[in-house]
């Protein structure tokens, strides 16, 4: 292949998305595959959701990619008594005016952090659809469109059940990316025990891009080529997730759009100006794995089930040369 189509030729976006990387690796130690699967929702025009335990880190990893851009910024802690009107705002009536006036809620942000998303009620789960989908909101049969970029990080304790509310499946079908943060090695943890000793590393991080820069990395992105044989490549994965026996819910229309569309971004933070069939592999635990759902009702929850399952199809289906 010619060297030339190797390399996007788009250097400012390339320039700005390196800083972007290296500022938030400056918070989270040791999980660069993490810091990447974020950077590619956040250049996929896609949503995040971060399952794991407390305490490893994924509120912080949201913050640090909020902090290294210049843009607006919400964090919203969700619970069982949170209420539609509380994230997406509510019309309030002025007498001066003799109208009523809207007055936005923590959604109209550009990067929102939606912490343990399933302790709220569906009923307010319910109004991130179509947000997280269109990027807009309705309000008394007015719509109001949201920041551009816009951006859902939201985390959830798998672990924990009591008092929680599991994400239907329509929810789980909007997030772009889900992974897990897992613990630190020894060395990241000790890193993080030292510099962590007069302070938080997130008291040091300042903007590296800003909105403007992000857009266009955005946009190069939908540039980024995918070749015929790679988009087949993408089909026969979903179309295995459906007949899977072990499977009661298969990988969706919108999975299909979500793993190509992560296989750009990929491509794009990995310097090509195309995709390679490693970038559709690497990626499809990550944006599969919470949209399918095994028959056995004791791994309807548990992730590792999905991920087993879909590493299995993923050795089966052969990859393009």
């Amino acid at each position: 292949m010619d060297y030339e189509l190797d390399v996007v030729k788009s250097p400012p976006p390339m320039q700005s998305i390196a800083a972007l990387r290296a500022n938030i690796e400056r918070v989270i130690k040791g999980k660069g595959e993490s810091i990447r699967l974020l950077l590619i929702a956040l250049l996929g025009r896609g949503h995040a959701l971060i399952e794991d335990i407390p305490g490893v880190g994924k509120t912080s990893l949201a913050r640090a990619l909020a902090q290294s851009i210049s843009c607006t910024f919400r964090r919203v802690q969700l619970t069982s008594d949170l209420l539609p009107s509380d994230l997406i705002g509510v019309s309030i009536y002025r007498e001066e005016d003799d109208a009523f006036s809207f007055k936005p809620g923590p959604l109209f942000a550009n990067i929102v952090l939606a912490d343990e998303i399933n302790r709220t009620p569906p009923r307010t789960q319910s109004c991130l659809l179509e947000a997280m989908s269109e990027g807009q909101i309705s309000v008394d049969g007015a719509t109001h469109k949201l920041p551009d970029p816009f951006l859902v990080v939201a985390t959830q304790n798998p672990m924990e059940h009591a008092g929680t509310y599991p994400l239907p499946d329509s929810q789980l079908d909007r997030f772009l990316i889900s992974f897990e943060l897992g613990y630190p090695d020894v060395d990241s943890e000790r890193a993080m025990l030292n510099e962590q000793t007069n302070g938080h590393p997130l008291d040091q991080i300042t903007p590296v891009m800003n909105t403007e820069e992000l857009r266009a990395a955005q946009k190069a992105v939908q540039a980024v080529k995918v070749h015929d044989d790679l988009v087949t490549y993408i089909l026969r994965l979903a179309a295995e997730t459906r007949k899977e026996s072990t499977l009661a819910l298969g990988a969706s229309p919108r999975a299909t759009l979500g793993l190509r569309r992560a296989a750009q971004a990929a491509a794009l933070l990995g310097g090509r100006d195309h995709v390679r069939p490693d970038d559709i592999k690497s990626l499809a635990v990550a944006v599969l794995a919470h949209r399918i759902v095994p028959r056995d009702a004791f791994g309807l929850g548990s992730r590792k089930a999905r991920v087993d399952a879909l590493r299995k199809l993923l050795d089966r289906v052969p990859v393009p040369v």
